[in-house]
C-alpha cells in the first residue's frame, strides 16, 4: 500500500465513524466522534508534538499509533527503565530526545502535550506538572489511584487552560459508534441490564531480570501493589463501566461487590478475581467480573434489551425474536404438499433454558487501530485549545466507578454514588 493508497483507505475508514456516529441521539451521546472528521481533511499547519513518558508495552503501542496519524508527531521519549527506554527510541527516529526524567523532559521544551502511560498512581502528578509547564495532556486510563487525584487532575488542567484527554478508546470504535447508533434507535428495545467480563489466563507478573531486587519488582509489576494500582478494577474494568454508563447514559447509584485472590497466591496485593453489581436508575444493572485464571469467555459486553442484544466485542446485535421451529416449517411443507409422515405429539414438558445460538447481523467496523482516531481527536483539540466535547465526562465517571467497586469488595459493602464529585 503507498501514501496514496493509504490516504484514501483512512478517509473511507474516517467516512465510516462519521457515518456511524450519525443517528437518533447518538451525537448527544457520542459529541466527541464528528471531531473524527478534521482528520480527513489534509492537514493544516505543522504537527503537535508530543512527549511521549512511559515507553513500555503501552506506550509503545501508542507511539506506533501516534505515527499513523495526520496531525500528531512523537518529539520525545521518556522513561526511567532503560530497556524500555531502549525499545522506545527504536520506535522513533535516531533524532528523537530520549529522557530518563520526565521534568528533564518538560523543561527541555520544544512540546506541545505529553502523553503519560506511567503506573497509574503517579498520573496525577505527572500531570499536575505538565499543565503547571504549559502543556496539554493525554492520559491513559485509569485516571488516578483516588477519586480525589481524579478530581484534581480535571481542576488543574481546566484552571490552567488545557486540555485533558483520558484513552478510552473504545468511544472512537466505529463499531462501538454503530452499536450506539442502533441501541438509541430502538433495535434492542429498553435496556435493562448489561453483563461485562474481561477474563484472562495469565499471573500479570512481569519476569524480572536475574538478581533484580523488590524496588526493581514494585517498578515493574506495579499492577499486583495496592499503593500503585487496583489491579483489575483500574487497568480492565474501566473500559467496560465506560461502555455501561455511555450505553445506559446514566451513573450508578451505587455498587456491591466481592473480590479474592483466588488463584495466583504469590505476594500480590490487589484481587485475581472480582464480581460485581452496579445499580443504576431505574432498576437496570451492571454485572461486571474478571479473573485471571480463566480465558474461555475473554473480554466482552452484553447489552440486553427487551427486543435485542448487542455485543460490540464480538460486532453482532441478535434479535429476541427467535428463528421459526425448523420442525414446524417441515410440518408445514409436508402439508402444502400433501405428504404424510408420522408426527411426534409425546416428549418431554420441559427443556433447558440454554442459549440461544443464532448467529445474528454484524456491526460495522473499521480498518484501523480506534487509538489513531483518539490521538487525531486529541491533536484537533490541542490546536484549538478545547476538549473534545463528553470525553473527559466518560473517562472521570468510569474512573470513579472503578474505585468504588474496589472500596465496595474491601469493605462489603453497599458503597452509594458520591454526591461531592467534580462537575464535568
Amino acid at each position: 500500500m503507498n501514501e496514496r493508497d493509504f490516504d484514501l483507505s483512512r478517509r473511507a475508514f474516517l467516512d465510516r465513524v462519521l457515518a456511524a456516529s450519525a443517528g437518533v441521539g447518538v451525537l448527544s451521546a457520542a459529541p466527541w466522534a464528528a471531531a473524527a472528521a478534521a482528520a480527513a481533511a489534509p492537514a493544516q499547519g505543522e504537527r503537535v508534538r508530543l512527549g511521549v513518558v512511559g515507553t513500555g508495552d503501552r506506550g509503545r503501542a501508542l507511539i506506533q499509533n501516534i505515527a499513523k496519524t495526520r496531525n500528531c508527531t512523537v518529539a520525545a521519549i521518556c522513561d526511567i527503565y532503560a530497556p524500555n527506554l531502549a525499545r522506545g527510541k527504536a520506535l522513533v527516529p535516531a533524532s528523537t530526545p530520549a529522557f530518563a526524567d520526565y521534568r528533564a523532559m518538560l523543561d527541555a521544551g520544544g512540546l506541545d502535550a505529553v502523553v503519560i502511560a506511567t503506573p497509574l498512581d503517579l498520573h496525577a502528578r505527572q500531570t499536575f506538572d505538565a499543565v503547571d509547564a504549559g502543556l496539554h495532556v493525554w492520559c491513559e486510563k485509569a485516571m488516578a489511584r483516588t477519586v480525589a487525584d481524579c478530581g484534581a487532575m480535571i481542576t488543574r488542567a481546566r484552571a490552567g487552560g488545557k486540555v485533558l484527554q483520558v484513552g478510552h478508546q473504545r468511544m472512537f470504535h466505529p463499531t462501538y459508534l454503530d452499536a450506539l447508533k442502533r441501541a438509541k434507535a430502538g433495535d434492542i428495545g429498553a435496556i435493562t441490564q448489561i453483563r461485562a467480563s474481561w477474563h484472562r489466563n495469565k499471573s500479570w507478573r512481569r519476569q524480572l531480570p536475574e538478581g533484580a531486587g523488590s524496588e526493581l519488582d514494585r517498578q515493574l509489576n506495579w499492577r499486583l501493589y495496592r499503593d500503585r494500582s487496583a489491579g483489575l478494577m483500574t487497568e480492565l474494568a474501566t473500559h467496560q463501566l465506560q461502555v455501561a454508563n455511555w450505553f445506559l447514559d446514566a451513573l450508578p447509584t451505587r455498587v456491591m461487590g466481592s473480590g479474592s485472590i483466588c488463584f495466583w497466591k504469590d505476594g500480590r496485593e490487589v484481587y485475581d478475581h472480582v464480581a460485581l453489581i452496579y445499580d443504576y436508575p431505574g432498576g437496570r444493572k451492571t454485572i461486571y467480573s474478571s479473573l485471571l485464571n480463566n480465558a474461555r469467555y475473554g473480554c466482552e459486553e452484553q447489552i440486553q434489551g427487551s427486543k435485542g442484544t448487542i455485543e460490540p466485542e464480538l460486532g453482532r446485535i441478535y434479535s429476541e425474536n427467535a428463528p421459526r421451529a425448523a420442525q414446524l416449517a417441515q410440518l408445514q411443507c409436508d402439508v402444502q404438499g400433501g405428504r404424510k409422515r408420522p408426527i411426534p405429539i409425546g416428549g418431554a414438558t420441559w427443556f433447558p433454558e440454554l442459549p440461544v445460538r443464532t448467529p445474528g447481523d454484524p456491526l460495522k467496523w473499521g480498518e484501523y487501530d480506534e487509538t489513531m482516531l483518539q490521538f487525531e481527536g486529541f491533536g484537533e483539540a490541542v490546536r484549538s485549545g478545547r476538549e473534545l466535547p463528553g470525553l473527559l465526562y466518560q473517562a472521570y465517571h468510569a474512573s470513579v466507578a472503578s474505585l468504588l467497586g474496589e472500596q465496595a469488595m474491601d469493605t462489603g459493602r453497599i458503597i452509594e454514588w458520591p454526591k461531592d464529585l467534580v462537575s464535568v
